[in-house]
């Protein structure tokens, strides 16, 4: 039974408000094509500063602020009930207020793309050093700045686009080209915010593993962007990008793309090679999709709620040859929608969780949790998509119930013991099953789960390229050692008790 071990991951959210008003794909494409709208004009009214964004509490979760139960004993709607106390740091990560972002794009940028003011530049690296991920040779990225006659130089005639921070211009994002519509500023201002999101996961997740940069041998990404240029649209490689901004200098890398599903393909590869002995150890992370902030505003704002699209989401998690002390991923129990499974839900759950389960000899009941598409319900139900994590718990209790692995009357119980609440942003792949690591792997350290499954699923048509969907799961496990010391414990208790009971036959012999 082939096994990689998971020694750690990190969740990060970028609060990004501004300029998601400003490019997210929703707002931005209205703009553009009808002007300023009652929508456009209401948006701003309904958005979340840093401070309740840090206190929702599926925002807490993610971040590991709070775990998976009290998410769920939370009154909703969340967004009317915060949290109380909430901290920027979480067990696994953080959530960054957006003037700190802006810096870090600036940090992550090697082209001249992004310019900031200069005393707005200032202002965020003295806030920047006081993160417990950012080290000086990294700071030292951030550029002194330009002045406001320079940036609005270059917005006015240069086709750059401004960035805003507390209703302000205080920088812009530079084209990268004159006619290449793959190199302009929307584009790079997208690509360099996935970038940064990465790196930020990846600097917790070094911290969180105890592990130093130079000791990182190989890097996936696995976002939904594409980085090119009009010759090569998405030829571009994140990883390596990502990597170099790290400082992990020993390191290679490369990306992994299946819009949704990615992730979870992304750990299979990874968790392959480092089986294979291929890589001594890889790391597998994703920034966050600037065109989906408020992508279901329109939505949000119509029925008076706060627009929560306001948040990138990111991650990071390290695959390890398996010691026995990290929770493993099984690469013997993989499911994988084929092209000709079909793409009903009965159809895509009966390949993404029954085959696999059937070929190892496992059954519905031997899975503690399942995650799929962990979307916030209250981002998708005023959009009329419904709650996505309770649509999947509830198909697969349905394929369960026609498998007569449990009874019709028991599918609700199914349903709430084995479901997982959604607690991540709608960025595509974010979702995906993927933010469930860390709290899944710290149930099983701490002997509160026995084994866990994790899905991603995917639509390809959005590229015009087929009708298909996508999708793999994954089945997670405890440290393999301890199972091993209780298979050893068992066996000296079954002998002990076979003498036991050999000695008293012989006395009464």
């Amino acid at each position: 039974m082939a096994t990689v071990g998971i020694k750690g991951c990190a969740y990060c959210l970028n609060h990004a408000p501004e300029t998601g008003v400003h490019y997210g794909n929703t707002p931005y494409i209205e703009r553009e094509t009808k002007g300023e709208t009652d929508f456009l004009r209401e948006l701003p009214s309904f958005l979340q500063s840093y401070e309740d964004a840090r206190d929702y509490a599926p925002n807490q979760a993610y971040v590991g602020g709070i775990d998976l139960e009290t998410l769920e004993r939370s009154p909703q709607p969340w967004h009317g009930n915060r949290l109380s106390g909430s901290s920027r740091y979480g067990a696994y990560g953080e959530i960054m207020p957006e003037d700190e972002f802006l810096g870090l794009l600036d940090i992550c940028d090697v082209f001249d793309i992004i310019w900031l003011e200069q005393s707005f530049a200032a202002s965020v690296k003295e806030k920047l050093s006081a993160s417990p991920v950012m080290n000086e040779k990294i700071l030292s990225r951030l550029e002194a700045g330009h002045t406001s006659e320079e940036i609005a130089e270059e917005t006015a005639h240069h086709k750059a686009l401004p960035l805003y921070f507390g209703g302000k211009v205080v920088g812009c994002a530079r084209n990268g080209h004159d006619v290449d519509d793959c190199l302009f500023a929307y584009v790079l201002l997208e690509n360099i915010a996935c970038k940064a999101g990465g790196v930020l996961a990846l600097l917790h997740l070094l911290k969180n593993t105890g592990m130093s940069p130079e000791e990182v041998d190989f890097v996936i990404e696995c976002s939904e962007e594409g980085a090119g240029d009009m010759n090569q649209r998405a030829g571009g490689n994140f990883a390596k990008a990502i990597a170099e901004i790290a400082g992990c200098v020993n390191a290679s890398g490369c990306d992994v793309r299946s819009f949704c599903a990615g992730p979870v393909n992304a750990m299979i590869a990874g968790a392959s090679q480092v089986a294979a002995g291929a890589r001594k150890n890889c790391v597998v992370l994703a920034g966050g999709a600037i065109p989906k902030l408020y992508m279901n505003g329109r939505d949000h704002v119509k029925k008076k709620m706060p627009a929560l699209e306001d948040c990138l989401g990111n991650f990071a998690a390290l695959l390890v040859p398996d010691d026995g002390t990290n929770p493993v991923m099984r690469l013997d129990v993989l499911g994988k929608h084929t092209v000709g499974a079909g793409s009903s839900p009965q159809a895509v759950t009966t390949a993404l969780i029954l085959d696999p389960l059937e070929k190892a000899g496992l059954s519905f009941m031997d899975v503690d949790k399942y995650a799929a598409e962990l979307h916030i319900n209250e981002i998708t139900l005023p959009a009329g998509a419904g709650d996505v994590p309770l649509a999947n718990i509830k198909m697969t209790a349905a394929l369960a119930v026609t498998k007569k692995a449990i009874e019709k009357a028991d599918m609700m119980t199914f349903v709430k013991e084995r479901g997982v609440p959604g607690f991540a942003h709608t960025q595509g792949h974010i979702p995906s099953g993927v933010p469930f690591l860390g709290h899944a792997c710290d149930a099983l350290k701490e002997g509160r789960m026995k084994r866990a499954m994790v899905i991603g699923k995917g639509s390809l048509f959005l590229a015009r390229l087929t009708n298909l969907a996508d999708g793999a799961s994954f089945l997670l496990e405890p440290p393999s050692g301890e199972k091993a010391k209780a298979a050893a414990v068992s066996k000296e208790d079954v002998k002990a008790l076979l003498l036991e009971v050999l000695s008293e036959l012989s006395g009464k012999l």
